[in-house]
């Protein structure tokens, strides 16, 4: 049977005479206070944050090309025109793909990870810095170090050679310049998602295992039924972090492969670079950011539900 909310106005009572809890009142002088000290940050947010994006915001409805003053109005001429562009089409895609192979990839690599930095063995330090330093190379220098070793005459092509395999030219092939841009995100940020999923491991319980041990739960089975159930509130943080950090990809694009071949690696961050930096379109490249914008927002928020009504089942 159950019991229905019990809705009480401020200064009545409870069922059972007790009294009902009092809304707090601030008097002037905390607000005053508050103020005092939030209007720093608020000031700074405020023209480095607030200003930027309704200022853009405005851009995005003109078509502006970075030099006339008078910033022709459009409305929203600029998404309606995105609608019919392929190359927005072909690079949404593209983000899509890269996307959903960024986030699988983080989540299975990084857990991999931190389950071997959790174990038992001699030197442990000294791994978890080799896994961390993909975080704090320059992402500048790891593409093109990734560019060198994909290169046709590059190492990797050397040690297939070796192999007695002809390697293919891989950046000048969309799919698996897709996946080795893919796979250089991933690398990239291995050591962060491992630090992450670490930090979650050590905070589990013990004694859920050793309960799980007396009653005959192999290593296999405690991964599958504990261990991955019980990280799902920071897989879910791993995810979302993923994905925006592939919607706003553009340094390791620009670098690796400029957006080749043929588009296969033009994501939303270098067709927005292209559209606004090289042909002058500013109103354009602005729809193009905010479109990216409300993706990701729509995305995550869709994710945000989802694991919420998965922790209210469990």
């Amino acid at each position: 049977m159950s019991l229905a909310p019990v809705s009480v106005r401020p200064g009545e009572s409870l069922p059972g005479g007790r009294p009902a809890p009092r809304r707090r009142r601030y008097d002037r002088e905390q607000v005053l206070t508050a103020a005092v000290f939030l209007a720093p940050a608020l000031v700074v947010l405020g023209v480095f944050v607030f200003y930027p994006i309704v200022s853009a915001g405005h851009i995005s409805l003109t078509s502006w090309n970075g030099f006339d003053p008078s910033k022709p109005f459009v409305g929203l001429g600029n998404y309606v025109a995105l609608t019919q562009d392929p190359e927005f089409w072909n690079s949404l895609l593209v983000t899509v793909l890269y996307a959903v192979g960024v986030c699988v990839l983080s989540v299975v690599s990084g857990l991999a990870v931190a389950l071997l930095l959790d174990a038992p063995i001699r030197g442990l330090g000294i791994y978890r810095t080799i896994y961390f330093l993909p975080v704090v190379t320059s992402s500048v220098a790891a593409a093109i170090v990734w560019r060198y070793l994909l290169d046709p005459s590059g190492l990797v092509n050397a040690v297939l050679a070796q192999a007695g395999t002809v390697g293919p030219d891989w950046l000048q092939d969309r799919w698996l310049a897709l996946g080795a841009l893919t796979l250089l995100t991933v690398w990239k940020n291995i050591g962060f998602n491992a630090v992450l999923y670490l930090t979650a491991l050590q905070a589990l319980p013990a004694s859920i295992y050793e309960s799980a041990s007396l009653d005959g739960a192999n290593g296999w089975q405690q991964l599958r039924h504990l261990t991955v159930p019980l990280l799902s509130p920071m897989t879910f943080f791993v995810v979302v972090q993923a994905l925006i950090t592939s919607f706003q990809a553009f340094d390791l694009v620009y670098v690796f492969t400029e957006g080749g071949p043929r588009g296969g690696t033009e994501v939303l961050g270098m067709f927005m670079y292209r559209t606004a930096f090289r042909l002058g379109e500013f109103g354009y490249g602005t729809a193009i950011a905010f479109v990216t914008l409300f993706l990701v927002l729509g995305v995550t928020l869709v994710q945000w539900r989802l694991g919420g009504a998965e922790g209210n089942d469990r």
